[in-house]
């Protein structure tokens, strides 16, 4: 059997993590506890999800020439991710993420970019027959535009299908827009992309059709618990309902969604089924801290699945 190949292109972070009662108002020091560094990044989250739900990946992203950049290759190597296209920075820091997570599990965020700066368009340059080759390129927005615009004219040109989940929230050219096959943004990177609100479902088909007349033939806008609004460009779109679970905290459930979603698209599932996998996976995600300490593996997301039937 031929297993489709998937690059993940994106960011690496080192996370740290610090829980609290309540976000702190300007001015306000607040007390924290279970104070955690863990590695993160939405690009290598997304190939974590991906690597260990079975996908045959190759990640390309960038770390500094410091400790936890030598530490996040080897990690990532035992999450089954084929590190060859993962640049090392000389004199530059690994990303870093500073999260606070609250006592309901939501979170607020500051990144410092570090290395994940100089994934350029040269590097893109250099490992494109990694793209051309791939069945699927899956990105998001942690890296410089002009990088993601290029991978994605790579990728279109060779017959690769692009997946972008348009996080963290911008406004994006109609350019690249129009080279994408699947987005899946969240209600906040709908309403950016879009200008409309996505408050109910007629809210999230009047966005999606917004999406789609920019030639954007899928798209999935991620709803926290609700679930996911699926349309299709010509279809009516629907909801495909996730799973009630107890959260502990909601860092990288949507990276893990879209790290599992894109493998069982990959393995031949219909969309619906896919979607149902990702948000297998992501329940389990959320009920456990971190952001890639949280991320399941296949094993578990089948139990999980057949626990469900």
């Amino acid at each position: 059997m031929v297993t489709a190949k998937l690059v993940v292109l994106g960011s690496i972070n080192a996370d740290h993590i610090l829980n609290i009662d309540q976000f702190p108002q300007p001015g306000e020091t607040v007390r924290g506890n279970h104070y955690q560094v863990a590695f993160g990044g939405k690009g290598a989250n997304q190939a974590v999800a991906a690597g260990r739900s079975g996908s045959d990946i190759t990640f390309i992203a960038c770390v500094g020439d410091d400790s936890t950049g030598k530490n996040v290759k080897k990690q990532l190597k035992t999450d089954n991710i084929q590190i060859d296209c993962i640049d090392v920075i000389e004199d530059e820091t690994t990303g870093v993420a500073l999260i606070f997570v609250n006592q309901q599990g939501e979170n607020v965020i500051g990144i410092n970019a570090g290395a994940n700066a100089h994934l350029t368009t040269e590097l893109i340059s250099t490992y494109q027959q990694k793209i051309i080759d791939a069945d699927a390129l899956l990105m998001q927005l942690e890296s410089p535009i002009e990088t993601v615009q290029l991978a994605a004219e790579i990728a279109k040109k060779n017959k690769t299908k692009v997946i972008l989940n348009p996080a963290p929230a911008q406004a994006l050219p109609d350019s690249l827009l129009a080279l994408v096959d699947i987005i899946t943004p969240n209600e906040t990177e709908a309403e950016h992309l879009t200008g409309i609100p996505v408050e109910d479902e007629l809210g999230a088909q009047a966005a999606a059709q917004v999406l789609h007349d920019k030639g954007i033939s899928k798209v999935m806008i991620t709803l926290g618990a609700r679930g996911v609004w699926f349309s299709e460009q010509g279809t009516t779109g629907k909801i495909i309902a996730g799973f009630k679970v107890k959260a502990v905290d909601t860092i990288a459930a949507g990276d893990t969604f879209n790290g599992a979603y894109v493998t069982a698209l990959l393995e031949g599932k219909s969309d619906s089924d896919a979607i149902i996998f990702a948000h297998a996976a992501a329940a389990i995600a959320v009920t456990r801290p971190g952001a890639q300490p949280s991320v399941p593996w296949r094993n578990e997301i089948d139990a999980f699945l057949t626990q469900q039937e």
